[in-house]
């Protein structure tokens, strides 16, 4: 093959920027260093603007991380140290969106809603409300929830829920609202008959029946059927549940960053698993978190990662990871590796399991300390990858990623809020474009067709797809 045609054959790289509604994401603090002063994010206009040049720039999505009224705690109580650092407050994203898709026509939007919290059709209800209003560039990214101990306590149950009983009802819940979505009614049951007076054909209505283990309805969905019936399914969590889960329901997944071998392993395995479910495994979209830190100088982007990483500490780095698995690397010996101090109180790997056993293991077998594991997230937090330099020098490594891993694109954590945003946005995507690694560009309007490049509805091959209503005069 010659050289040019190798270049034309290379894969598109999906682009995404991720967002939680706050100043802060990612388990880190920079709300205080100047470039991150920027907008206010209680402000629709800071979220509007950053929509406009988003979608200006080429991005594909914008990704909402929260889902929960839970909160990272630390030692059961609110951390003082997290809510001096600007890291305990923020606005649900679901509530942003409808302003943001308003003032921009392409860009998609992902929002998480966790399955632990309430009924599915509240989800049902949520998401096709949201699908309608952004003309089907909507994504549903699916979590069992976030701090769960502390959101248990809120909701007022007894005990947070095994992490495996936790996936378990969330496979019904998913399973539940794609009933709705698919099998409620049919995509022309608005007939709009002006002559006759009908608004709607009864006959284009199906009740759904569901009885579960976890969850049981009966019922018709009165919501219209939107541009994508159901949002695009994403999901996040590498635990071998969350792989199950994500190989049956998602058509993307937000992928843990740990080491490229580690990553790599994790797509092979939802791919295979993917394909044990009847599906095309490249129909499953694999991305991951990346920090990119880039300046027009490699000299001045290693400047600002200096200064980034400076306004971390011990401290916050333990209180935050401590919110999101329930471990608190300050009550352990420094010296020794994690997994050997874990208690076998039957608490430990209930919550951010992904995130605890990316530091089991390195490539090649050593075992982090604890002091080498705050160390990792004192410069990161819980994003993922993270890469500094200049244009040229990012996008060689983040090809150098996709060619390693398989996966099929990343998502932006940025640094310093919309001014990262806005590096990414001048400095990286034009030589991604420049690249060709952003083409051929998608036909379609809706997110699932930009993000798979085929229709605007779930693939035949998805068990989703199983769920429709037989149309009139169609063989069964």
């Amino acid at each position: 093959m010659r050289k040019e045609e190798a270049e034309v054959t290379r894969k598109r790289i999906i682009t995404g920027v991720f967002e939680a509604g706050t100043q802060q994401i990612g388990g880190t603090t920079s709300w205080a260093h100047p470039r991150s002063q920027n907008g206010d994010f209680r402000d629709v206009d800071y979220w509007v603007d950053m929509a406009r040049m988003l979608e200006e720039g080429g991005v594909d999505f914008l990704f909402f991380a929260g889902g929960s009224f839970g909160y990272a705690s630390h030692q059961g109580e609110l951390s003082d140290t997290l809510v001096k650092a600007g890291m305990m407050f923020g606005i649900d994203g679901g509530y942003i969106i409808p302003a943001m898709a308003a003032a921009t026509r392409r860009l998609g939007f992902v929002v998480t809603t966790s399955t632990g919290a309430d009924h599915p059709l509240y989800t049902v209800r949520k998401y096709s409300a949201l699908d309608h209003l952004s003309r089907g560039r909507i994504g549903w990214n699916i979590v069992t929830g976030a701090s769960q101990n502390t959101m248990a306590k809120m909701l007022g149950h007894a005990e947070m829920v095994p992490h495996d009983k936790r996936y378990e009802a969330a496979d019904e819940y998913v399973e539940l609202a794609v009933k709705y979505w698919e099998g409620g009614n049919e995509d022309d049951v608005i007939v709009l008959d002006v002559e006759n007076n009908v608004f709607a054909d009864p006959a284009k209505v199906h009740k759904v029946v569901h009885e579960g283990r976890y969850y049981r309805s009966e019922g018709y969905n009165t919501a219209p059927p939107s541009p994508q019936r159901t949002p695009v399914l994403f999901q996040a969590g590498t635990s071998a549940a969350g792989r199950a889960l994500a190989a049956k329901h998602a058509e993307a997944v937000f992928v843990q960053g740990t080491s490229y071998e580690q990553t790599a392993a994790n797509v092979a395995d939802i791919r295979r698993r993917a394909a044990e479910n009847g599906r095309d495994p490249q129909d499953i979209k694999l991305i991951v978190g990346v920090t990119i830190i880039v300046a027009p100088t490699s000299e001045e982007a290693h400047r600002l990662r200096a200064e980034f990483e400076a306004l971390q500490s011990d401290e916050l780095a333990a209180h935050y990871y401590s919110g999101n698995t329930g471990v608190n690397l300050l009550d352990y010996d420094f010296d020794r590796p994690l997994r050997e101090q874990l208690p076998d109180d039957g608490l430990a790997l209930q919550m951010g399991v992904s995130n605890i056993e990316r530091f089991f293991t390195r490539p090649d077998g050593t075992e982090p300390t604890v002091r080498e594991i705050l160390d990792d997230l004192k410069g990161k937090g819980t994003r993922g990858f993270a890469i500094t330099g200049d244009p040229v020098e990012v996008v060689d490594e983040l090809e150098r990623m996709i060619e390693v891993t398989d996966l099929d694109g990343f998502m932006l954590e940025a640094v310093f809020n919309k001014a990262s945003m806005e590096d990414f946005v001048e400095l990286v995507m034009p030589e991604l474009r420049r690249r060709g690694r952003l083409e051929p560009e998608p036909e379609g309007s809706t997110l699932r067709e930009r993000l798979l490049g085929k229709g605007p509805h779930i693939a035949p091959e998805h068990y989703a797809a199983s769920l429709r209503p037989v149309r009139q005069g169609q063989p069964a």
